[in-house]
């Protein structure tokens, strides 16, 4: 579930005192050299100071509900597994050579500061209201962006969503509307290779959590910050608002059927046990009936670059067109011999797209082709390509925009599973040392 790093004020602020950067570190290091060590991460380290600020700032976030956070030793483990799960990433994010340049850092601070309806200014002086340095936002919303981007090169490859599941998602929807579900969660964790005796332990503790709800001793959100696992739990659980596609399909059906406020659980699932609420519901209304074009086709790609010129991409792309041509199977020849690495590994298959999805000069060397037809090679801005078309159908262009939703929502879905199986496994495998006072005794010393 991709999201863009340009939130909300109040969230990049929040998360920029929550997760401080590498180089803050050094530089609390430099300036205060008796700060103590709260953890190490790896080859890195997490200050006191670093935790003491991330504490503080969830404390102001909670000011006149302070009854809703979890006691302090929960409170700063919760922090401190935070801090230490940004650390991984980042970690991962450079040995992986994921950079967040200059201008995407810019383009970040111009985006927050539109959607908050102020000028660059105006958001410099509002940060320092909130004690906070323009330097520090800056750095911390860089680290935002880099871990943005590890989880954009996290799904690529990993997350594919075929057509067959967009038309059973589609076929299991309304024709006329879509139903958006706001959820919020709770989480117990249990490790990998969990014992029965820590699933009973986890289990008891879930129940237990659900018993206070249910008496309504404690509501969710405080319930979640209190006792969830999960690492939305300073955010009361909050899972967002999601369509049924992003819901798994264990649970949609229940979702379905249930009230505002409603609580499903304990569910038993990878990461441990959760309980579940539908916060509440929405519809939003579907397109409407004008018809539009879909190609379905496989294409072989010849890559300009520095490697290869224009002149020879060409000739290599014309050897490729004779050979399919004189019979060559023209899916095993993509396998063997496309530079497009996405459409490669599926015999050069792009599935079903729109006549400018691919750019207008591919749209339209697609649109001339019979069903069955081969092109001859043609320029495109990657290259040379030639593309066989497969297949044609009429859509209503509201269903075309509801397919690529839907694709989209699928997409997420798996991608918020397999982002967070990564996550456990990077924690998992990571030498973490805690020395921070209460937040020692609140968990183990050391993770793998």
């Amino acid at each position: 579930m991709s999201q863009a790093p340009h939130r909300s004020l109040l969230a990049i602020a929040l998360a920029g005192l929550l997760f401080a950067s590498a180089a803050q570190a050094q530089s609390y290091a430099g300036t205060a050299p008796m700060d103590r060590i709260a953890a190490v991460v790896n080859e890195d380290v997490i200050l006191r100071s670093e935790l003491d600020r991330a504490i503080a700032n969830i404390r102001g976030q909670y000011a006149g509900k302070e009854t809703q956070l979890p006691p302090q030793d929960v409170l700063e483990r919760q922090v401190l597994e935070r801090l230490v799960l940004t650390r991984l990433q980042i970690a991962r994010a450079t040995d992986a050579g994921i950079v967040a340049s200059d201008e995407d850092l810019e383009n970040a601070v111009r985006g927050v500061a539109q959607q908050n309806s102020m000028t660059v200014d105006q958001l410099r002086e509002r940060i320092a209201q909130d004690g906070m340095s323009f330097a520090e936002f800056r750095t911390n919303l860089r680290d935002e962006i880099i871990t943005q981007k590890l989880r954009q090169s996290f799904a690529q490859g990993r997350i594919n969503v075929s057509e067959a599941e967009v038309d059973a998602a589609l076929a299991s929807a309304s024709a006329t509307a879509s139903q958006q579900f706001h959820l919020a969660h709770i989480l117990v964790g249990v490790p990998d290779g969990a014992t029965p005796e820590q699933l009973a332990t986890a289990q008891k503790k879930i129940e237990g959590v659900q018993g206070l709800i249910a008496k309504g001793e404690m509501t969710f959100a405080a319930a979640a910050v209190r006792y969830s696992d999960s690492p939305n739990a300073l955010e009361g659980g909050d899972l967002g608002w999601r369509g049924l596609n992003e819901i798994p399909p264990a649970f949609a059906q229940t979702i379905q059927q249930m009230q505002a406020g409603q609580v499903i659980g304990p569910i038993r699932g990878p990461s441990g046990f959760q309980l579940l609420q539908l916060v509440e519901t929405r519809t939003q209304a579907a397109g409407g009936g004008e018809q539009v074009t879909q190609f379905s086709a496989r294409q072989i790609l010849v890559k300009v670059d520095d490697k290869t010129d224009d002149a020879a991409a060409k000739a290599e792309a014309e050897t490729l067109a004779a050979r399919i041509a004189g019979g060559a199977d023209f899916a095993k020849l993509a396998a063997e011999a496309s530079d497009d690495v996405a459409s490669k590994r599926r015999g050069g298959d792009l599935g079903w797209f729109g006549a400018d999805t691919h750019g207008s000069a591919f749209g339209m060397q697609v649109a001339a082709l019979s069903d069955g037809q081969t092109s001859a090679p043609f320029k495109t801005d990657d290259g040379w390509v030639i593309v066989q078309r497969i297949a044609s159908r009429q859509i209503a262009a509201g269903n075309d925009s509801m397919r690529a939703q839907v694709r989209e929502t699928i997409g997420r879905r798996k991608l918020e599973d397999e982002w967070n199986r990564f996550l456990r496994e990077t924690r998992g495998e990571a030498y973490v040392d805690v020395r921070a006072g209460d937040a020692a005794a609140a968990q183990p010393a050391s993770g793998g």
